[in-house]
């Protein structure tokens, strides 16, 4: 049999790529903000044969580039272009192993926190408002990221229906900004626990003369009792494996009669694996829950009071969260590199556009350790 000369499969791999952008609206070299330069002929060969990391990881190689690579990652997924690309070795491989392994075990759950949480404090307070909350915002009546992420700490004290002298435990706490806000705001005491060192250091420094504990731990080995629990970000970084464990550990941490707020990114579909590009670069052995799976979870513990969905909310976050870093970026580039640069403002953008076109949601679960006799806070 003769051989496909690399110079006959170039072109062949153009064409694919050129014909599946045209379904997504996407030129290359066209005028339009989403459509894509190529500045590596090989670009072509490596999408074909590697799908969403390949795309990924070749952006991050200057290979290519898009006036607005949300724009461009939006229109993709619209088409849902990655439907019509194999899944490169990469991912079947770390499928497999989310099939066969529990990736987010007690020993590897520190992992995500040393990867990533502990990149650089300079870099998050670079980004982040002046609380440091590393989560969706509350636009509602937001017009600026301080306002906006201080209005969902308050939705989710109210939602917890937070009074002074109650014990609040923070599963998953960052750097320490939803107790903090609920010590000063609303007179509980609080802990809070991360796998995250870096987290844990600068959370105990933000938090000092409040009645406030900051633990580097993992969730699993929590001890004590609690009037109300919240862990925003945190299921993320769970696994469908540990659901389970996580709304026990949840439940036995609360009072009888207490309340446990959920606030997480959520997926669509029940998957057991996570997207290749995000797992490898940014939240290593991450996986987006759906509702099946977590109401799944709770069902032998919890009632569940209110369920909130306010995805949209994180597109516009992500986008200011991309304005800070790319503006203040000249203050930190010695500590990092342009490597690193391209990769952290693909990972912000690529994710705006998985909000913006539904692809992902943001969800906050209100759960009761006993049934409720009033209904759950859909005023809020």
């Amino acid at each position: 049999m003769r051989r496909t000369s690399d110079a006959s499969r170039k072109p062949r791999a153009e064409s694919v790529v050129r014909e599946l952008f045209s379904l997504a609206g996407i030129t290359v070299d066209g005028p339009q903000p989403w459509d894509i330069r190529v500045n590596d002929e090989r670009f072509y060969a490596r999408v074909i044969g590697g799908g969403a990391l390949a795309l990924g990881e070749s952006y991050m190689d200057r290979w290519w580039d898009a006036e607005s690579i949300d724009g461009f990652i939006e229109h993709a997924l619209d088409a849902r272009l990655e439907t019509r690309v194999r899944r490169g070795r990469h991912a079947i491989v770390a499928a497999l192993r989310w099939k066969l392994a529990n990736p987010q075990g007690r020993r590897r759950a520190w992992e995500v926190g040393r990867r990533h949480y502990d990149a650089g404090n300079d870099l998050f307070a670079l980004m982040l408002d002046r609380r440091m909350v590393y989560s969706c915002a509350y636009w509602r009546e937001a017009q600026s990221l301080d306002d906006a992420q201080e209005a969902k700490l308050d939705l989710i004290c109210r939602k917890l229906e937070l009074a002074p002298g109650m014990r609040l435990l923070d599963i998953g706490c960052g750097w320490g900004s939803l107790l903090h806000y609920a010590a000063e705001r609303y007179g509980v005491s609080g802990t809070g626990v991360t796998v995250s060192a870096e987290q844990a250091e600068l959370a105990t420094d933000r938090c000092r003369g409040l009645p406030v504990d900051i633990r580097l731990q993992d969730y699993r080995s929590i001890t004590g009792e609690y009037d109300r629990v919240a862990s925003v970000g945190m299921a993320e970084h769970v696994g469908w494996r540990n659901y389970g464990e996580y709304m026990r550990t949840a439940h036995r941490s609360l009072v009888p009669g207490g309340l446990f707020l959920l606030h997480t990114i959520g997926s669509n579909v029940s998957d057991r694996s996570g997207d290749p590009w995000l797992e490898r670069y940014i939240f290593p052995n991450s996986m987006l829950p759906s509702v099946a799976q977590l109401s799944s979870a709770a069902e032998p513990h919890f009632v569940v009071e209110d369920l909130h969905g306010f995805g949209p909310d994180y597109d516009r976050t992500l986008l200011e969260w991309e304005r800070r870093f790319r503006a203040g970026w000249p203050t930190i580039a010695d500590r990092y590199d342009e490597r690193f640069y391209r990769m952290w403002r693909y990972y912000l953008l690529s994710s705006a556009a998985g909000f913006r076109v539904r692809r992902v949601q943001l969800w906050q679960l209100l759960l009761s350790k006993q049934p409720r006799r009033k209904a759950g806070p859909r005023e809020l």
